[in-house]
């Protein structure tokens, strides 16, 4: 059977458009394929708020923040505590890698795109209070102007461009189901073509079979994504030993395409998945109220003045703050028995300091929409969070403390939280308010935190007591855990080639983004500094496509 084309990519997520727009440019031919319909182009990217980690960019230097590659890499490496010899062997070199194109060309290369960033930027996972630990040390969450759809856009229309021309080929519902093997070599495909789908982005479609396929090319680029929305498959990859027992419930962060189908059917033809008990899940997730796909989560982007509360109504212990440690604040919460938190904060905190997960939860950004962006900076919540609050489950708006905790139990689905108990919680955290100065270390991270500009002006509340009227009434949410993202998978070296379990080359094969571990099988280690999974499919994606563009007869 004849090559269809140069070369096969298995996803048309970002890091599969990132490939074939690098061979686009080397010349190659390039057949995509996809188990889902043209709507899902760009995929689980799509969806996402388009932040992105720059190390001494423009924007830092305008406000004031003095970054460098060596304190980046740094809190890269104190964050991902890399302590496998042989699993980290090819994750070490990634990071160190990325961190240098984010300090060097990631910026020039994506502006050279039409992609373009805000002007002020966010300062993410503020990390566990050491210097040598996890965490940014200082802001470098940059959010693309449009959002994950432009992210998607900048690689999508030179990719279709191309296929206008014939050098690119979309194969969309199909359904990869084996890779095909000659002579130790992948040279194609197999699998199902399934039936149409008219289904909107991110809505569940049918796996219902309509044919089959055989597909060959020179070599085969894996970009098929995570595991994070097939909960079956979270939980089995669960690291009990790191982080205690896997939670009965968890609400999802991405489609239910998000499957994980190709890193077994990978590891089936001989690659070699590392890490796969490394994976990132949200802690502040609320229940949709208007989902898309099943069990739809979105994610509270939290500034640091929430009262955070475990489910017995305990307040969590340092430094386990809104925005500062992801998976030490997952472990604590599943160490109480329950999977679920809470945050006690006021309307002014909600105002200013509460910020929603995705694309299609900032239409202000995502739309390039400067006049409503600019509604922001006026009283009132931003229109999707007031949303929420009026209209999610997860939501309780009271006058006052008293009835703020009846209703609080009123949506509890553990033991009934002790009014006694979140009253000493509260008022112990309200006195601390009074004074300039403060033993208790929230309070000396949201001083720390204002004393940059933009926290200042548009993210962080000015400190007041949760009990206080003028800045009520007062608002609990209940936080659920998120799955999102997978951090191990796919080995691969600085080329994007898969590796066998002996370490060797597996010839025809590459893999880039989220099955790849975002490069390497696992380029953030434990822990991710926020900003990284956009940036690890680029990375990663460019990777394969330009070896690839490099090494094809």
């Amino acid at each position: 059977m004849a090559a269809e084309a140069d070369v096969i990519v298995v996803g048309a997520g970002l890091a599969g458009l990132v490939a074939t727009h690098e061979l686009v440019k080397a010349g190659r031919r390039v057949l995509v394929v996809d188990q889902e319909n043209v709507e899902n182009l760009g995929g689980q990217a799509f969806w996402s708020l388009g932040g992105l980690f720059f190390v001494d960019s423009p924007e830092q230097r305008r406000m004031g923040i003095k970054d460098s590659r060596e304190l980046a890499l740094q809190d890269w490496m104190g964050s991902a505590g890399f302590d496998r010899d042989r699993e980290d062997h090819w994750p070490r070199q990634w990071a160190e890698a990325y961190v240098d194109f984010a300090a060097g060309e990631k910026r020039s290369y994506l502006h050279e795109l039409g992609l373009r960033l805000m002007p002020n930027v966010g300062w993410a996972e503020r990390g566990a209070g050491l210097a040598y630990g996890h965490g940014n040390s200082v802001p470098r969450f940059h959010i693309t102007w449009g959002t994950g759809p432009e992210v998607v856009r900048v690689f999508r229309e030179p990719v279709l461009d191309a296929a206008s021309r014939g050098q690119v080929t979309f194969r969309y519902r199909h359904q990869v189901d084996e890779l095909i093997v000659e002579s130790g070599a992948v040279v194609g495909v197999r699998g199902t073509v399934l039936e149409p789908s008219s289904e909107p982005r991110g809505v569940r479609s049918s796996r219902t079979p309509a044919g089959e396929f055989e597909l060959r090319a020179q070599a085969v680029i894996v970009t098929s994504g995570g595991i994070g929305g097939n909960p079956e498959l979270v939980k089995k990859n669960w690291p009990v030993d790191r982080l205690g027992r896997a939670p009965e419930r968890m609400i999802t962060g991405v489609p239910a395409h998000v499957d994980g189908r190709m890193l077994e059917i990978t590891e089936s033809a001989g690659g070699n998945i590392v890490n796969r008990d490394r994976m990132w899940h949200y802690t502040e997730g609320i229940v949709n109220w208007d989902p898309i796909w099943p069990n739809h989560a979105i994610r509270i982007i939290p500034g640091p003045s929430s009262l955070w509360l475990d489910a017995n109504g305990k307040r969590l212990p340092v430094p386990l703050f809104p925005g500062f440690d992801t998976l030490a604040t997952l472990k604590h919460i599943l160490s109480t028995g329950q999977d679920h938190s809470w945050y006690i904060l006021t309307q002014s905190i909600i105002e200013k300091e509460f910020a929603l997960s995705g694309s299609e939860q900032n239409p202000d950004m995502t739309g390039k929409d400067l006049k409503l962006l600019l509604g922001r900076v006026k009283k009132g919540a931003p229109g999707p969070v007031e949303a929420f609050k009026q209209h999610g489950e997860d939501f309780v708006v009271r006058d006052n403390l008293r009835d703020l905790v009846d209703g609080m139990n009123a949506i509890n689905p553990g033991p009934p939280l002790d009014y006694a108990q979140v009253e000493r919680e509260v008022t112990a955290r309200d006195r601390e308010v009074d004074n300039s100065f403060s033993k208790d270390m929230q309070m000396m991270a949201i001083k720390n935190a204002r004393s940059y500009l933009p926290d200042k002006v548009i993210r962080v509340a000015k400190p007041h007591r949760l009990q206080d009227p003028e800045h009520g009434p007062m608002i609990a949410v209940r936080l659920n855990l998120l799955t999102r993202k997978t951090l191990g998978g796919l080995e691969t070296n600085l080329d994007s080639q898969v590796i066998r379990p002996d370490g060797s080359v597996y010839d025809g094969l590459y893999a880039a983004g989220e099955v790849a571990g975002f490069g390497g099988g696992g380029v953030h280690g434990y822990n991710a500094l926020e900003g990284t999974f956009l940036g690890g499919c680029i990375f990663s994606g460019r990777a394969a496509g330009r070896a690839l563009g490099r090494t094809l007869g």
